[in-house]
């Protein structure tokens, strides 16, 4: 029995052996045809070409330009976010001026126009300002006055040409953006920091903004307009302030010698900067006469200047963001600041 068990076992440990010996064959073979055992398929990678033509871009946020009080607090920073192309050179510099009503600053917006003007190679610095009710002008002017003297101030710093600076805006940042440009070469809203430094623009860019306080709804219904001068419409906020804090109570024909002062109209000058206008057709918010009332004075006091309308365009939204409206925009900065 035990023979017959270990001749059994011996048998089938031979065709094992014949087996694995056969297994061992074929890998050698496969090794020698495909150069590794069961290796896959090796797939090529294509190949992009790349030939660099836009300037890498770095956002700085949260830069304080300078500190102010508020209402309820004695020191306030305000902040600016740079755009600043990776440039050796120094480069020209633009403030964007946003919107908001009067009655807010959010620098977070304008992320299309800010980029596609620091892709072409300019720093672009967009602000908060002071807003009503807790501020009025020329509070907000004296802000934008104090960001572009910063940027003078710390040229060094942030790759700036301090003789090469513009400003754009659109509605209220539109508005503040003319007055920079209007008061430019003047020292009378300059107040604060860095006061060593010059406030002045080589060149503005107003989008849909106000010039005239009183008549921003001169294109509107009689209805729309007696809303305008209501002391409850932001304007009047922001040229009166709150009667309840020491402002004038009523709209914003209560005072007319304040709301004159906060005309950029008022200011032109010999050393008003060229300016360009720009201002949809179906804009609801403010009316496009405003753009063409500053237009007009600007050019009876021969200062450089330009104004396009733009059919069917609402009080911002996308038309602005579109490559056309973009280009002019970039051409007239190119034009005085390059």
């Amino acid at each position: 029995m035990y023979k017959h068990l270990q001749g059994l076992f011996g048998k089938q440990i031979s065709k094992s052996r014949k087996i694995l010996q056969g297994l061992a064959m074929t890998s050698l073979l496969m090794v020698g045809m495909s150069g590794t055992v069961g290796a896959a398929e090796h797939y090529a990678s294509k190949t992009l070409d790349v030939t660099p033509a836009k300037t890498e871009v770095r956002q700085i946020s949260g830069v304080v330009y300078e500190q102010v009080p508020s209402r309820g607090y004695d020191n306030v920073a305000m902040k600016m976010d740079l755009l600043k192309p990776q440039k050796k050179e120094k480069m020209p510099a633009i403030v964007f001026v946003t919107g908001g009503g009067f009655i807010n600053a959010n620098r977070d917006n304008g992320v299309q126009l800010r980029n596609y003007l620091a892709e072409k190679g300019y720093v672009v610095a967009s602000i908060t300002y002071r807003v009503a009710p807790t501020a009025k002008f020329p509070q907000p002017l004296e802000d934008v006055k104090a960001s572009i003297r910063y940027l003078r101030a710390h040229a060094d710093q942030w790759n700036i040409d301090k003789d090469r600076i513009g400003i754009v805006g659109g509605s209220a940042g539109g508005y503040l953006s003319a007055f920079a440009g209007t008061t430019s070469g003047t020292t009378q809203f300059d107040k604060g920091e860095n006061l060593q430094e010059s406030s002045r623009v080589s060149c503005a860019v107003d989008l849909y903004g106000i010039s005239d306080p009183t008549k921003i709804g001169m294109d509107f219904s009689p209805e729309v307009q007696k809303l305008h001068q209501s002391a409850g419409a932001t304007e009047a906020l922001w040229v009166n302030g709150s009667p309840v804090f020491g402002g004038k109570d009523g709209g914003i024909l209560a005072d007319p010698k304040a709301a004159a002062a906060a005309n950029p109209i008022t200011y032109i000058g010999k050393n008003s900067a060229p300016m360009l206008l720009m201002h949809g057709t179906a804009d609801k918010v403010v009316s496009p006469g405003q753009t063409d009332l500053l237009y007009q004075a600007l050019r009876e006091k021969g200062v450089p200047a330009e104004r396009y309308e733009v059919p069917g365009a609402a009080h911002g939204g996308v038309y602005w963001v579109q490559d056309k409206v973009l280009q002019v925009i970039g051409d007239f900065f190119d034009k005085y600041l390059k």
